[in-house]
């Protein structure tokens, strides 16, 4: 065999969203783009802001000595500052450069922190509906992955939180806004999951991180603001990318910022520069590092994403999907109308209409919307999205 059994085996259990894409394909060459409604991609439709474009010439035009030689593995030091800088206006801790490690965007960042903090057969909580490569990214490390369910809501569910956590929990991975859902969890939510973190911890002897994966915070809604983790939780670390608020997921770029108050902090990034670099990553991309070192403040255009947002939530609810209405990221989640997701999808596809099962966030019972699309693709998606809710009998349709 070509590839090994356990990568075999991982290909069959994590192919919903390139099905979609393939089906995507497939439908496309038969009725057209114009008549085909792919929501099956989280990929940024936006372009990037007019101030990338401007440093980005900048540096071709006027390039800095040495931009393109080998660096310190942990990224520029004027990078990190300018990252430093804004958490540090963010949460009031003293953040520096010496807690900042830039990466190849939050996927790299988040395989650092794990591969830092696991030894074989320790355990990571996720919270479901999660982004499915974080059960592939514990399992690179050795680790272990322990569910635990959110509420109806999908907010945090203390009690379900709690039972997940045994001896052996060295982690604990969340996601706000959140991948599928949209939800963003609110400071009270936060600063109890540090409270029972903590009691966890005198009571096993043992530090529980969180690992916060925030690409979407700043694709926020409705006056919302995401809550810093790290004023609640002390052993937090954020991993991140600028896929979303820069528009560059292409460029891979991200970093991972670990807080001051961690018990031997010094120790802990010196093993993730060290992970970085022995992963392969070894650092992240040099003009990318200098593309955004200085528009650390600067955001793609949300007002685009939430309009798309509101066009989507009220038309289909109108129409009797049900779903908890997102105030950040660029997904809706409604609940299948039918009990078998995977087979509500297969019936979307008769539509055009391609989503993802919940199946595939480990969520049954629900589908994902994405909505990083172009504004018409959505407003032509409205009469299928109907037609749909018609033969499935929803109210109202």
């Amino acid at each position: 065999m070509a590839i090994s059994k356990k990568i075999e085996s991982s290909l069959a259990g994590a192919s919903f969203i390139r099905k979609m894409f393939e089906e995507g394909e497939r439908l496309r060459k038969i009725h057209g783009p114009e008549k085909v409604y792919d929501f099956s991609l989280g990929n940024p439709s936006g372009e990037p802001p007019k101030a990338i474009k401007e440093r980005l010439k900048k540096l071709a035009l006027e390039p800095v000595q040495g931009m393109h030689r080998y660096m310190s593995n942990a990224g520029y030091a004027d990078t990190r500052r300018a990252v430093a800088e804004l958490l540090t206006g963010q949460t009031g801790l003293p953040f520096t450069e010496d807690h900042i490690v830039m990466t190849c965007g939050a996927g790299g960042a988040l395989n650092v922190a794990l591969k830092t903090l696991l030894d074989p057969g320790d355990e990571v909580i996720v919270l479901a509906p999660f982004f499915m490569e974080y059960k592939f990214y514990i399992d690179n490390h050795g680790g272990v992955l322990q569910i635990a369910h959110t509420d109806e809501d999908f907010m945090l569910d203390m009690h379900a939180i709690e039972e997940a956590i045994t001896p052996k929990t060295k982690a604990i991975i969340i996601n706000s806004p959140n991948n599928p859902t949209g939800v963003v969890y609110d400071a009270y939510s936060l600063a109890m999951l540090g409270n029972l973190l903590k009691a966890k911890e005198q009571e096993t002897g043992r530090q529980i991180f969180v690992i916060s994966d925030e690409p979407y915070a700043k694709i926020v809604y409705d006056n919302i603001t995401v809550p810093s983790v790290f004023k609640y939780i002390k052993n937090s670390i954020i991993v991140t990318s600028h896929s979303k608020d820069l528009s560059l997921p292409g460029e891979r770029i991200g970093y991972l910022a670990a807080s001051p108050n961690i018990e031997e902090i010094g120790l802990f990034i010196e093993g993730a520069i060290f992970c970085n670099r022995t992963l392969g990553f070894v650092n992240a991309p040099a003009l990318a590092q200098r593309l955004v070192t200085g528009l650390q403040g600067e955001n793609a255009d949300v007002a685009e994403y939430q309009e798309k947002r509101d066009i989507l939530f009220d038309n289909l609810t109108a129409m009797g999907y049900q779903m908890v209405k997102p105030h950040g990221a660029f997904y809706l989640f409604p609940k299948s109308p039918l009990p078998d997701d995977v087979e509500f999808v297969r019936k979307a596809q008769e539509h055009n209409i391609l989503v993802v099962p919940g199946s595939g966030f480990a969520k049954s019972g629900y589908f994902r919307i994405s909505y990083s699309v172009d504004k018409q693709m959505i407003l032509n998606s409205l009469p299928a999205f109907k037609a749909l809710a018609a033969e499935l009998g929803l109210k109202n349709s």
